[in-house]
């Protein structure tokens, strides 16, 4: 249902088997299955993952997961009650996204470049890096979506990029100059691969896997300067956000761009915002601890 009616992604595919694979796991310890289970036998589980010392988050999605599972086996006829119905999901914490700031965007950016006389998979290196990062920050891309891009894409003078999200939800992004020009470049240097990916793997038919363009960016913030643990796809995704609606962008806007399907996901970068109001005022206001010292000096 999740893969045929939902359009589930592969990986979301994934975490779902490993849930239900973690609630049965538990509920065969107290004697019961997935099918059999009881609201006490899903308790224990959910005390089991707390034991694990799991985040709040963690739970909270799986428990997620089971309470579809159930919902699921309701509507089909398969059981007759649902045993997740009034299991409260723990509040999850309200972890700020973490992000870049605009000149460190601009080092990771000006560190995809190879001197002169370095190789030619060197120099392609570069070239994938700086497309990869001008799309995922220019345009607010996930890594899912960027890595799957076909390589027609970016051919010819588009100034806006279609995008298969979650769900299988297509979106408008905008493409600035810079991404077309450095996706315009990888695309010529990749003329004779024959892929019909823009980021091509290390078989041509296939696209680059994560794992890869992770070492990419990894040696590209090392080149830059910066801490690779800081470092992450989404980390850009963030910086994308967090930078436009800093320079003033409606939060609706910034949903659309982002392919959220409820604003309430968006909401989290006015918390940012917040924030970051809040070390302005720390930092610069007469009254502020900070500035209270430095009078003191």
């Amino acid at each position: 249902m999740q893969a045929a009616e939902r359009a589930a992604a592969p990986n979301t595919l994934l975490a779902y088997q490993a849930d239900l694979a973690s609630c049965a796991q538990s509920l065969l310890a107290v004697g019961q299955t997935l099918s059999t289970a009881s609201a006490d036998g899903l308790r224990s589980w959910l005390a089991d993952l707390s034991a694990q010392a799991q985040s709040r988050r963690t739970v909270a999605r799986r428990l997620s997961c089971i309470k579809q599972f159930y919902l699921f086996l309701l509507r089909e006829g398969l059981r007759a009650d649902n045993p997740a119905e009034h299991l409260d999901s723990p509040r999850a914490e309200q972890a700020l996204p973490r992000f870049l700031s605009e000149s460190e965007v601009l080092a990771l950016l000006d560190a995809c470049v190879e001197p002169e006389g370095a190789s030619p998979a060197k120099k392609r290196r570069a070239l994938v890096a700086r497309a990869a990062l001008e799309l995922l920050y220019a345009s607010g891309l996930r890594i899912s979506e960027l890595l799957v891009l076909p390589r027609q894409a970016l051919v010819g003078d588009q100034r806006m990029l279609s995008v298969r999200g979650k769900g299988g939800r297509e979106r408008l992004v905008p493409l600035s100059d810079s991404a077309r020009q450095a996706a315009s470049a990888l695309v010529q240097a990749d003329a004779g691969l024959n892929s019909p990916y823009l980021f091509p793997g290390r078989n041509p038919a296939r696209a680059m896997t994560r794992q890869a363009f992770d070492r990419i960016l990894h040696d590209v913030g090392l080149k830059a300067g910066l801490e690779p643990a800081r470092l992450s796809p989404h980390v850009l995704r963030h910086s994308f956000a967090t930078h436009l609606l800093a320079h003033g962008a409606d939060l609706r806007a910034l949903q659309m761009l982002l392919g959220h399907a409820d604003i309430a996901t968006t909401q989290i970068y006015t918390h940012v915002q917040t924030e970051r109001l809040r070390q302005v005022v720390a930092e610069h206001h007469p009254l502020s601890a900070s500035q209270s010292t430095s009078l003191d000096d």
